[in-house]
């Protein structure tokens, strides 16, 4: 399928200046049934990008966030081409004034995600990817470097509190790298694993919208990821999943035997 990447760039870029931007800092926060946090800001950008994208791709449906889960499941089940959307990653971030954030948007196409892009409106970087063809920040090309380091010298990005107790427990006290951050948008973190921002990661509990388009940036760019049990980051389904990754293969090897994960 031909897909114009700099149009799906414009169409996000411009959105967020619209309805993003404006909002930062400046908007009403509620809860949803999971304890997750919405603003008006995440359903107007769902809107407006699904309304755009079907302007220029009548024959592509979109999955959002925003949508019910039977309405996710049912797109989902079609196996057509789909967009999968998340219209602000890290919407607490966003409300409470945090500048990080992103909108990141994925096509999945025969179970696989053959094109993705993360878009930070704050540092205004666009990451972005195509199957096949590599990964690029606003243009130029993401490749890893051998990072000559040793897992304790890493530095880290990980979200404790949907680790197990006993996990979370054993990474504070039997701590594997030199020092641990966690930003606050999945979609965005990854890519920064992408671009040596970070160089091991790690999450128990992501939604396909939160880490679709950020898989592709980061296999493309060369990096490496896989869930807790060791498996590719599956596609065709919505039960959340684990995500642990590293900019270095390496490393990730490192990563991979302190948390006892055997890749496939």
């Amino acid at each position: 399928m031909n897909i114009n990447i700099k149009q799906l760039k414009d169409i996000i870029t411009s959105a967020s200046k619209d309805i993003i931007l404006p909002k930062f800092n400046a908007i009403e926060r509620s809860y949803k049934s999971d304890g997750s946090v919405v603003t008006e800001a995440d359903l107007l950008m769902q809107s407006r990008i699904e309304s755009e994208l079907k302007q220029v791709y009548p024959d592509i449906d979109l999955l959002g966030e925003e949508m019910t889960p039977s309405q996710q499941q049912a797109l989902l089940s079609t196996g057509k081409p789909l967009w999968c959307l998340d219209p602000i990653d890290g919407t607490s971030n966003f409300a409470a004034g945090v500048p990080y954030f992103s909108v990141s948007l994925a096509l999945i196409e025969n179970g696989e995600v053959v094109l993705g892009l993360v878009y930070d409106p704050i540092r205004e970087e666009c990451f972005a990817a195509q199957q096949g063809q590599g990964a690029v920040l606003n243009g130029h090309p993401l490749t890893t470097k051998a990072l000559d380091l040793s897992l304790n010298q890493c530095i880290a990005l990980i979200d404790f509190k949907r680790l197990t107790p006993e996990l979370a427990t054993r990474l504070i006290t039997n701590r594997p790298y030199a020092s641990q951050r966690s930003l606050g948008s999945i979609a965005l973190e990854l890519c920064w694993i992408a671009a040596g921002r970070g160089h091991i990661y790690l999450h128990a509990k992501q939604q396909l919208w939160d880490y679709a388009a950020a898989k592709l940036i980061l296999s493309e760019a060369g990096a490496y990821a896989c869930t807790l049990e060791g498996e590719p980051l599956s596609i065709d389904k919505l039960t959340p999943q684990s995500t642990l990754a590293a900019l270095d293969g390496d490393v990730f090897k490192q990563w991979c035997n302190y948390l006892n994960v055997r890749t496939q």
